[in-house]
């Protein structure tokens, strides 16, 4: 479902396509609700069998892939993202597969509720921030294909650069905002980092904190935009996917444990 609202949502910006733009647009808004509904369920009985949490890697990627299908659907609504909202599902699409596909090593590990916050924070976080990483590609093929003049129907499916942008800072500034306060919660409700293997993963996520503020900072001050914010924005999610799933992958595959 995700795949065919994608495929619909990018046919309803083609200009051959107009004629039929209507049908296509109620086809995408219904599988795509759909979709999340089902991705919803399946994720919430992977993850929640019982009393606790149980986020395995391949779950939480099920998760971010849910937070970007939600995040499309809402941007649907605007005309012009409708050609990144099919790039957002097709990626949501890939994720979904993940779902339940992993056991976690830990079995019946009882989380405090502040843990779990902290768990649930931290990939609202990620999630957010993915979605930053696929507008700032998005953004740079824009800019690549603007700067070599290829002009095409698939142009159609590219909003302005400058709304691309404005979009970028903002989930910028939301993934910042919800970031640091996963970083804040991680300190504070995480006992003993040391003994947990997960000194690493702090500092990264802090590395990838402050490139995020400085992208904000210069936006802000200096009026950064075009490559420059996009590489660096990328930088700053590289930073914190080796910081979650190369944490995660150490700990769950190399030294088969589980923190919490």
């Amino acid at each position: 479902m995700y795949f065919v609202a994608a495929v619909a949502f990018a046919m309803s910006r083609l200009p051959r396509c107009s004629e039929y733009s209507r049908h296509l647009l109620s086809a995408a808004f219904a599988l795509c609700a759909a979709a999340l509904l089902v991705h919803a369920r399946l994720l919430y009985t992977s993850v929640m069998p019982g009393d606790s949490i149980e986020l395995s890697l391949s779950n939480a990627l099920s998760l971010i892939g849910l937070q970007l299908a939600l995040i499309g659907l809402l941007a649907a609504f605007e005309p012009e993202l409708r050609g990144l909202v099919a790039g957002l599902l097709v990626l949501a699409a890939l994720a979904a597969f993940a779902t339940g596909s992993q056991a976690t090593v830990a079995e019946g590990a009882s989380l405090t509720w502040q843990l779990e916050a902290h768990i649930l924070i931290s990939m609202f976080a990620y999630g957010l921030l993915s979605a930053g990483a696929i507008i700032a590609v998005y953004a740079l093929i824009q800019d690549r294909r603007l700067r070599a003049g290829q002009l095409s129907a698939i142009n159609h499916l590219f909003a302005p650069l400058e709304t691309t942008e404005k979009l970028l800072y903002g989930v910028t500034a939301a993934g910042f905002a919800v970031l640091a306060l996963a970083v804040v919660s991680g300190v504070t409700f995480v006992e003993n980092l040391f003994a947990q293997h997960l000194v690493h993963k702090t500092i990264l996520s802090l590395l990838a904190l402050l490139l995020f503020g400085t992208l904000l900072a210069g936006r802000h001050f200096a009026g950064w935009r075009g490559k420059r914010a996009v590489y660096l924005y990328l930088g700053g999610f590289a930073l914190l996917c080796l910081a979650y799933f190369g944490s995660r992958f150490v700990l769950e595959e190399l030294l088969h444990r589980s923190w919490g």
